[in-house]
């Protein structure tokens, strides 16, 4: 099998190729420079010269809380126009099978409960990264819209939960939440800083899986494509609160100084924990724990400062 990756050079598509590697495929990951996404006529003809037998959709403009907030335009026009791109090209080329990476940001704002699939575009968006959010909800419908004109092409969404692990960013700017942590408490062991402080009060809560474990997810999916959901959360089935992840990452850095809540500051939606039965049906669970994937997060991190 000749897999097409997009996004082969984030953090998530990083470790869709490691683990590709590992298994011996061959995986075609091109950089932005061997094909602008943005391009449609370039895309198509790019998908056209590789002929894969099933696209990874995984590229996209991703950031934190703070660069959704700043950026909403190029979130949601830049995330929809790769995704139809990509989608339409495959479908022109003939491949016959897509995964396409979403996000739990797909799911209505302030859901107590575990978020299911099928609650995905039934209300209210979380205004924080709502432009995101919309263009992922649009290219998962386009692939299913594939799918039921014609169901030669089965065309699948994966809803991953939040990821962090090897290959992250970790600019206060960009990152996510957990690479966030490890450098803020990286840096404030370094300078002997009484405090660190935390948006809001801390009782939020998320759920963040390892990203070796999505890389895992997927193919196994790959190997069962056929019995795969055309839409599936993939994630841990629990959650922690936002003070218990700063906790968890003190312990691994060996920060030992005191919190501090910034109740100024927005927090997103107060719990985004998604509902894994198709997931737990499929056969596949995460196996990393917390504290296992944060050491191996800040070794990265290290490796990348030293």
């Amino acid at each position: 099998m000749k897999i097409l990756l997009t996004g082969g050079r984030g953090m998530v598509g990083r470790n869709i190729v490691s683990h590709a590697k590992t298994l011996q495929l061959e995986i075609i990951a091109p950089a932005s420079h061997d094909v602008n996404l943005l391009d449609a006529e370039r895309t198509e003809a790019f998908v056209k010269e590789t002929k894969p037998d099933l696209i990874i959709h995984a590229a996209g403009r991703v950031g934190g809380i703070q660069a959704n907030i700043r950026e909403p335009v190029k979130f949601l026009s830049e995330n929809w126009m790769m995704g139809q791109n990509v989608v339409s090209a495959a479908k022109s080329a003939g491949v016959k099978q897509l995964i396409n990476l979403g996000s739990s940001c797909m799911y209505p704002r302030d859901q107590e409960e575990p978020l299911r699939e099928e609650q995905v575009l039934g209300g209210m968006l979380e205004p924080t990264n709502e432009g995101y959010a919309i263009a992922k909800c649009a290219i998962a419908r386009l692939c299913e819209y594939v799918s039921r004109e014609d169901s030669a092409y089965q065309y699948k969404t994966i809803i991953p939960c939040n990821l962090y692990g090897r290959f992250d960013k970790f600019d206060p700017s960009v990152s996510h939440m957990i690479p966030a942590v490890i450098q803020k408490l990286h840096v404030a062991r370094a300078d002997n800083a009484p405090f660190v402080d935390i948006w809001g009060d801390g009782t939020a809560r998320r759920e963040f899986m390892f990203a070796e474990d999505l890389a895992e997810a997927i193919f196994f999916a790959i190997d069962r494509f056929d019995a795969m959901p055309s839409l599936i959360n993939m994630g841990l089935g629990y959650d922690y609160s936002i003070n218990e992840y700063y906790g968890a990452a003190a312990e691994v850095i060996g920060y030992a100084g005191q919190f501090k809540h910034d109740l100024s500051k927005p927090v997103g939606m107060k719990r985004k924990l998604l509902d894994v039965t198709r997931q737990t049906e499929f056969g596949w669970r995460a196996k990393t724990n917390l504290k296992d994937g944060i050491r191996a997060t800040y070794e990265y991190y290290l490796s990348k400062e030293a």
